[in-house]
């Protein structure tokens, strides 16, 4: 990109004296003003300042770069002063930052997405170069400054070939994913050549993950960094390193020490083997079946918060409404029970849905995909579709959007606008003409013949349904059969159905229960460790928790896999039979006091009975098999 485009001589000064950030910043915009860039010198003054209120926009080594997006701009512009005398005030990154030369960037609003964030990450590569910085604070007149504005060559740092010294990979990413992310990344890669350490930065920015990490750079390295003021994404790759984590302005205030400090972290946590295969690579290389399976488990992931906490704040209402008799507030508009009321039911109703959608499209394309699926989510439930239609517009939202990054890909003047602009609109416009128009009635009545035979199951065919959820639940136990029986639950539950889902929280005890009964009560049958264990599964069952049984199926998964899937078959029959339903995902035992389908205490009898028998019928089979075990090793000894 070449900046002295965006400018000219005339925008600007060096050797100035301004003494405090608003006289800069007035200076600057009059400049601007005098060459035609504004439309409104005041406007365009009052969105500057509106800016400086959100975040510091003074850097380090005596920069700041303040900005504004404003329908003031004409054409996209920047002015530069270079100060006589030093500012030491101006809110920083760094807080010992004296500011003596400012860029200020004028931006169209129409441009917010694309020459912004190109103009941002451009300068921040640039000026984190000290030889660069140098170059410019040293310059004695306007026009020399403006012939050193370009002809700026970064090392490139990344592809020479990877040494086997010591060795860090480092991951930067700032809330606004431009110029902190990549001056920290340039920090960090900068200070490690100084002290002889290889450091590979993967940037999380606006535009996705850049110079992501490969599989060989995470095997040989001692330690990662995260300089990061926002979730890493896709952290499970450095789950095998020790990890030190800083804020992302961090290495722009002392980049050495924290390399230092990541070094002496290495040294007191050694890493483990790196494992390729738990990574959930975003390559193009990756199989769809894993992609598509990705897709789904991220999606669900990701609303799993919103339904626990909508169904338990519906569920609050509810038990307040009839501890205190206050049925007649419940239902009055606008009360404070009717808003907390709403405040649950629309998490469930009305988020749950795009959340799923857009986040499945997130995992498949990433951040681009973001508002594509979150259209398709809205879409979804505007045509009533449930969550197979959620779904679906998560897909949807996903290839369409890795379809457009195929075939446009973000490169050269406007990568920014494709991405920030092209990527969203085309791909928002697109996924929710195909919902509206050719999938939704479609869907919409796939979905209503699903609810239609979930409504009306009974006899044979509703115990069949509850055998094969249990049978599923203790299967692997949070595991993906796990996870698809869940998905089923939650999409009943999305369509009005809560049957499947009381199944599903009362077969979630019984592995839990078992265990700890056959440990507890037959304790010469089983070693120590399991002894321990099995004190607490017990208390993570009540949690709705069963993983706790895990380390049973893996020291005998012939035996106890079918011993807990027995009794969890008909814990899962009994509750679908009897049409208990359960609307509140994630209560664990609390789900006694919202049960659905009978009077509270009948059907908590029931809910809870059922988990019993199961455990009952688990216990028993666990202690046979494991018998039988012992007495085919005493034949064979």
């Amino acid at each position: 990109m070449e900046l002295k485009k965006l400018t000219s001589v005339n925008l600007i000064d060096v050797d100035v004296v301004l003494t405090d950030k608003d006289e800069v910043i007035r200076h600057l915009v009059k400049k601007l003003a005098h060459e035609g860039k504004l439309y409104s010198e005041e406007e365009f003054y009052r969105d500057v300042m509106v800016r400086e209120k959100l975040s510091p926009t003074g850097l380090e080594a005596g920069l700041a770069v303040p900005h504004g997006k404003s329908s003031a701009v004409k054409t996209a512009s920047f002015a530069v002063a270079k100060l006589q005398k030093p500012i030491e005030n101006w809110e920083s990154i760094d807080e010992n930052n004296k500011v003596d030369l400012v860029f200020l960037l004028a931006i169209p609003k129409e441009e917010a997405g694309s020459t912004h964030i190109q103009l941002l990450a451009e300068l921040a590569k640039r000026i984190s170069n000290p030889e660069y910085r140098k170059r410019l604070q040293n310059c004695t007149s306007a026009k020399e400054l403006y012939e050193n504005l370009d002809g700026f060559h970064q090392t490139d740092e990344e592809n020479h070939s990877i040494s086997e010294s010591t060795m860090i990979v480092a991951v930067t990413a700032c809330p606004a994913g431009i110029a902190h992310t990549y001056m920290a990344a340039e920090a960090l890669q900068r200070a490690g050549n100084e002290v002889g350490v290889t450091v590979y930065v993967e940037k999380q920015g606006a535009n996705g993950i850049e110079d992501s990490h490969t599989d060989e750079q995470l095997r040989k390295a001692d330690v990662a960094i995260f300089a990061a003021d926002v979730a890493v994404k896709n952290e499970e790759r450095f789950a095998h390193l020790p990890i030190y984590r800083i804020t992302v302005a961090a290495p722009l205030k002392d980049a050495k020490g924290v390399i230092q400090k990541a070094l002496e972290t290495a040294k007191s946590k050694e890493k483990t083997e790196y494992q390729p295969q738990k990574r959930e690579s975003r390559e193009d290389t990756t199989s769809w079946k894993t992609e598509i399976k990705n897709s789904i488990l991220t999606g669900i992931s990701h609303i799993i918060p919103i339904i626990v906490a909508g169904g338990m704040i519906l569920a609050f209402t509810v038990l307040v409404a009839q501890a205190f008799h206050l049925q007649e507030l419940y239902d009055t508009e606008n009360s404070w029970l009717w808003m907390l009321r709403k405040l649950g039911g629309n998490m469930l109703g009305t988020l749950m849905i795009p959340v799923l959608s857009a986040y499945m499209a997130y995992s498949i394309s990433d951040k681009p995909a973001l508002g594509p699926g979150f259209a398709a989510g809205i879409a979804a439930t505007m045509i009533n579709s449930g969550f197979l239609g959620g779904m679906l517009g998560g897909f949807l939202a996903g290839y369409i959007i890795k379809f457009l990054k195929k075939k446009l890909p973000p490169k050269g003047t406007f990568s920014g606008f494709i991405s920030f602009w092209v990527y969203p609109v085309v791909g928002s416009l697109v996924v929710g003409a195909l919902m509206l128009l050719v999938f939704g009635k479609p869907i919409a009545g796939f979905n209503n013949i699903l609810l239609h035979w979930l409504d009306n199951l009974s006899g044979n065919n509703a115990v069949v349904l509850g055998a094969i959820l249990g049978i599923m639940v203790s299967f692997d136990l949070g595991g993906p059969v796990n996870k698809a029986a869940y998905t089923f639950c939650i999409g009943a539950m999305a369509s009005g159905n809560f049957i499947p889902y009381a199944a599903f929280a009362s077969v979630k005890m019984v592995s839990a229960f078992s265990v700890t009964a056959a440990t507890l009560l037959f304790k010469h049958y089983f070693e120590e460790y399991e002894r321990e264990v099995g004190k607490s599964t017990w208390f993570l069952g009540l949690a709705g928790i069963t993983e706790g049984a895990i380390p049973f199926i893996i020291e005998d998964p012939l035996r106890v896999i079918p011993s807990l899937c027995i009794g969890s078959a008909v814990t899962g029959a009994i509750v679908t039979v009897s049409k208990i339903g359960l609307n509140v995902p994630g209560a664990g035992i609390f789900s006694l006091f919202v049960l659905q389908g009978a009077p509270l205490l009948k059907a908590g009898m029931i809910w809870l009975g059922a988990a019993f028998i199961g455990a009952f019928i688990s216990t028993v089979l666990l202690v046979v098999t494991r018998i039988h075990k012992f007495k085919r090793q005493q034949l064979q000894s």
